[in-house]
């Protein structure tokens, strides 16, 4: 096998298909890259750990068929750092020589044989442009669990029905819920998927740098295929098993009835926050006291460091002391995309929602809502 291809394209996507290979792989082989020429002049690049396939297809204008597996790891570092000129790839028996100029890299190959099969995609149920796609992810994948031992809340539930996806992630302290429209392949497909937070989230961030659609296929309800979800756009593909469906009914946790609104500049918002927090302790709160026009931030208490500061607020209600989760209230900020953000609360111990701030008509439920428990203050 060998072929030739410009370094930059051929460093792009090993490095998005290196994404994808296990840190500390079961059996050796899965550490491996699989590097294919097709007789249709295609070089296919492709990693699997059995949870996590993703596979990128190129065209060439010289090569010859064969397939080689070599260290996916080592192959991404050495395509980083080759200089910019056309990529020579040989394979001489077990070796594989990489050439660039006056770089030359000798690389031990693995047996191709004992790599596993690439599963097959499921049905394709309908395509979003990538970076809607790669934003509504973003924004609720933030509120996943990091806790290996709760697999359900690591997750993000995907709900589709006809038009509209719905997003949703929990780690029991927060809920994020982000509402899409896409262009469904059947007006009537429906489905319901827990896919794995981490892997959702990379592999939407990296195909919404293709500024393509993104193709989403996934069996219908009780339909085959079921278990396994895949995204492909722009020649890249990539497969992941799915959770456990299992998930908490989020739509009753979210209130629809709000006794205070404050609307506050995001930005500044953010700062005073991180300035606040930076004499809280990693599991003590940043306290917010609500008042016509004003509200103000504190942390720390009188046997330690304290910091108070001030913002303008435009604010509805009646005054109101309520406290937060310093770190999971700059991630519901970070994720909200809009210059006002708007935190809506009943009382200072039952949940607030945090949305855009962007005007919305009477009754309108506005497309991402994160919800976030207050701390109760003590006293």
């Amino acid at each position: 096998m060998m072929f030739r291809i410009e370094r930059d394209v051929l460093a792009e996507a090993v490095a998005w298909t290196a994404r994808s290979l296990p840190a500390r792989p079961s059996v050796p082989v899965l550490a491996g890259m699989r590097l294919e020429v097709t007789e249709e002049q295609r070089l296919k690049l492709s990693g699997f750990d059995y949870e996590v396939s993703a596979e990128v297809t190129l065209e060439l204008h010289t090569g010859e068929p064969g397939v080689v597996l070599v260290s996916g790891k080592l192959l991404a570092e050495i395509t980083r750092a080759l200089p910019a000129q056309p990529v020579d790839v040989v394979v001489d028996g077990a070796k594989a020589v990489v050439t660039c100029g006056s770089a030359r890299f000798t690389l031990l190959t693995m047996p191709v044989e004992d790599y596993p099969t690439l599963p097959a995609m499921p049905p394709a149920a309908g395509r979003v442009g990538s970076d809607v796609f790669a934003s509504a992810v973003g924004q609720v994948a933030v509120a996943a669990g990091r806790d290996d031992t709760l697999p359900m809340l690591t997750g993000v539930r995907m709900e589709i029905d006809g038009d509209t996806v719905t997003l949703a992630a929990t780690d029991r302290y927060r809920l994020a819920v982000r509402e899409l429209k896409w262009q469904p392949g059947q007006p009537d497909f429906s489905s319901i998927a827990m896919i794995p937070g981490k892997t959702l989230a990379d592999t939407a961030k990296a195909l919404g740098a293709t500024g393509a659609e993104v193709e989403i296929a996934l069996s219908a309800a009780g339909g085959k295929g079921e278990g396994m979800i895949g995204f492909s756009s722009a020649g890249r593909r990539t497969t992941t098993r799915l959770l456990d469906p299992e998930f908490p009914k989020y739509r009753s946790l979210l209130p629809t009835e709000f006794s205070a609104r404050a609307d506050l500049s995001t930005g500044p918002f953010v700062e005073a926050v991180k300035r606040v927090a930076l004499v809280a302790e990693r599991n003590t709160p940043v306290r917010l006291a609500f008042k016509s026009g004003e509200v103000v931030l504190e942390a720390g208490s009188g046997d330690e460091a304290q910091a108070v500061e001030a913002l303008p607020v435009d604010y509805e209600g009646e005054e109101m002391n309520i406290a937060f989760n310093h770190q999971f209230l700059l991630e519901g900020l970070g994720a909200i995309d809009s210059d006002i953000a708007r935190l809506q609360m009943t009382t200072s111990t039952k949940p607030a929602i945090l949305t855009a701030g962007k005007p919305v008509e009477d009754g309108a439920v506005t497309d991402y809502r994160y919800l976030i428990m207050p701390i109760r203050l003590s006293g």
